[in-house]
């Protein structure tokens, strides 16, 4: 149960303070879920197209590599599979958007290098290594676009929680609170008023 605070104009005038902030909290909140939805809704549209070439090079590859293990034979290919440079390391930073720590892979994009004789394999050997190649800088850049929404949707959730709890009841609440306290008053005047003009009226009399 709330404790009523007692009608005087300070207090008046600290509710209609904390009744302004929380409605300019609110506005901001409400900004902020605004451009991180828009941030989220551009995300997965980056997402999808990412995901969408990946499919289609796993795919090409895929075919290529095939090819490669009728010609060539499967135990070359996997011997020669075994003698693909590693990947480099690569290091995650940060970015904030509106207070949400957005991860960055970043790396350093290189040419393709291999340890093998390129007069051992076939055109179409060369073609499936390029792409597995090429596919794993799509994957970085599916990695930051999909770990981005993940931290995205749940800032927007608790931004909404926030600014739900502003709308819905802090700011109903100081509403209800000022106009019972202006109310309060208004009848302390018109008391104060009567009794004034019955004592004049006595001292007249």
């Amino acid at each position: 149960m709330t404790k009523k605070i007692a009608a005087t104009k300070a207090n008046l005038l600290a509710l209609k303070d904390a009744y302004n902030f929380a409605e300019k909290g609110y506005e901001l909140l409400d900004k902020k879920r605004t451009v991180l939805i828009k941030e989220i809704m551009d995300r997965n549209k980056e997402a999808a197209d990412l995901q969408e070439k990946i499919e289609e090079s796993f795919k090409k590859s895929y075919e290529s590599l095939l090819e490669a293990s009728i010609t060539m034979g499967s135990g070359p290919v996997y011997e020669m599979s075994h003698s693909i440079a590693k990947e480099k390391e690569y290091e995650i930073v940060s970015k904030s958007v509106m207070g949400v720590e957005i991860p960055k892979v970043k790396y350093e994009s290189e040419e393709l290098k291999t340890e093998y004789s390129l007069h051992n394999t076939t055109v179409a050997f060369d073609i499936a290594s390029l792409d597995m190649h090429n596919i794993k800088y799509l994957i970085y850049q599916l990695a930051e676009i999909e770990t981005s929404i993940f931290r995205l949707a749940q800032e927007i959730k608790k931004t909404g929680k926030k600014a739900n709890a502003l709308e819905k009841v802090q700011i109903p609440k100081y509403k209800k609170m000022i106009n019972d306290i202006e109310n309060e008053l208004e009848e302390k005047e018109r008391d104060d008023f009567f009794r004034l003009k019955k004592v004049k009226d006595k001292k007249k009399s």
